[in-house]
């Protein structure tokens, strides 16, 4: 096993790891079930780009320490005003913040061009599960569930979740578990697609790190290229996301992964990948 690198988040609040090309990254507030912080989420934002940016890093495997995987923002905070700027600003100004807040976060990690992973060993609710929902990939422990959360605090919902609910399980799903915000437990959630699969609680580390490891090892370039694709089926016409693929691959039969794959191939061995 490769040894593990440890990478300074600025805080206790958010662990972050490197292993085999795996960034590990964990929010570290198991007793608030990892709400986000003014510590956490400016620190969260950071990593998110920090890993995106590191040519090490094949892949970010974002999880939650405890039983949670994160319980949104912090109700209890929410009225106290502890931040006196924030107490002062414009209606104009609080829109603007929160949207850049927004744009850093689900948005910074919705744009990677790295597979990413969320592993959810318990609950998801309200930004939560926004962000786990701006992962490529999500595997849940049998015990997880989610919530939209929203309507249990009045409040309409942030961090692009309707956005990414819809696209994940359809309108009419989506709407409902907004309207409601019930607890989805994990086999719900895999059943209508909001979760790509589900494990015994303590297999969730291990599985969700060797799906993510297998990403790591795989072809950097044609991964990238694979997630534009994807982005543009939601975008695009059938013709001009065609096109696309056809000019993203026809790049790829360039590169020196592509032709150690057919090698591979012809000596029936594993590829080894060097990311060109």
């Amino acid at each position: 096993m490769a040894s593990e690198i440890k990478i300074e988040t600025g805080t206790d609040e958010l662990l972050c790891a490197i292993r085999d090309r795996v960034a590990i990254i964990t929010l570290n507030r198991p007793e608030v079930r990892n709400a986000l912080s003014d510590n956490l989420t400016p620190a969260l934002r950071t990593m998110i780009r920090t890993c995106g940016e590191n040519p090490e890093v094949g892949v970010l495997l974002l999880t939650g320490a405890g039983k949670a995987f994160c319980a949104g923002g912090n109700v209890k905070g929410m009225g106290a005003h502890r931040d006196k700027k924030k107490l002062e600003m414009s209606y104009e100004e609080k829109v603007a913040d929160l949207q850049e807040r927004q744009r850093l976060l689900t948005g910074a990690l919705a744009s990677l061009r790295k597979p990413t992973i969320a592993a959810l060993p318990g609950p998801a609710v309200g930004a939560g599960l926004a962000l786990a929902m701006a992962c490529d990939i999500r595997i849940a422990a049998q015990s997880a569930f989610v919530s939209t959360g929203y309507l249990r605090v009045a409040l309409s919902g942030d961090y692009g979740i309707a956005w990414l609910l819809t696209r994940l399980v359809g309108s009419a799903r989506a709407r409902e578990l907004m309207f409601t915000a019930d607890k989805v437990d994990a086999a719900r959630c895999e059943q209508i697609g909001l979760v790509n699969r589900v494990v015994p609680d303590e297999e969730l580390q291990d599985a969700a790190f060797a799906l993510a490891k297998s990403m790591a090892d795989g072809p950097t370039l044609a991964l990238r290229y694979m997630k534009d694709n994807l982005d543009e089926a939601l975008q695009f016409d059938f013709a001009t996301a065609r096109d696309h693929e056809a000019e993203r691959l026809i790049r790829l039969t360039t590169t020196a992964d592509h032709k150690e794959a057919v090698q591979a191939f012809i000596e029936k061995r594993k590829p080894v990948f060097r990311g060109g």
